[in-house]
């Protein structure tokens, strides 16, 4: 394998209520990638408001996506906080595939990594209990 040439990029969505991990791999971490990810999860979801969190990447923003939102008033997107991956359900996801998959040698193509994966996050389901952890008292039920 190639250092960065060969890398595939993931986006990824968790959802807070059962745990269920939704990703898709794309060619490039860019705002047009970004906006096929959101759309996916419309479709995914087609008539319930979606509320989303990002991380603060410059392709998570821009005047396409702000376009797109307003398109689309059932999607709303939440920022995190700058520096605070561990606010982030998706990084912990992240961290649980590549300790249970990259970490094995095994792998000889970039290809079969990704389907070893893609097996993994199908599969498993990823209790992150944020709203019980970062939620303000009023999201909690409390």
């Amino acid at each position: 394998m190639r250092p960065q040439r060969d890398c595939p990029h993931g986006y990824g969505a968790l959802c807070l209520n059962n745990g269920q991990e939704i990703a898709l791999s794309g060619p490039r971490l860019d705002s047009q990638t970004t906006l096929h990810f959101l759309a996916h999860r419309l479709t995914a979801f087609p008539v319930q408001p979606i509320l989303r969190f990002l991380d603060r990447a410059t392709w998570h923003r821009g005047e396409a996506i702000r376009t797109f939102l307003v398109e689309n008033p059932r999607l709303q997107l939440r920022y995190f906080p700058p520096a605070c991956p561990q606010l982030n359900p998706q990084e912990h996801v992240w961290k649980a595939a590549r300790q249970a998959v990259s970490h094995n040698p095994t792998f000889t193509t970039l290809s079969a990594l990704r389907v070893a994966f893609a097996h993994f996050l199908d599969y498993p389901l990823f209790h992150f209990h944020w709203v019980e952890r970062f939620a303000p008292l009023h999201m909690r039920g409390v």
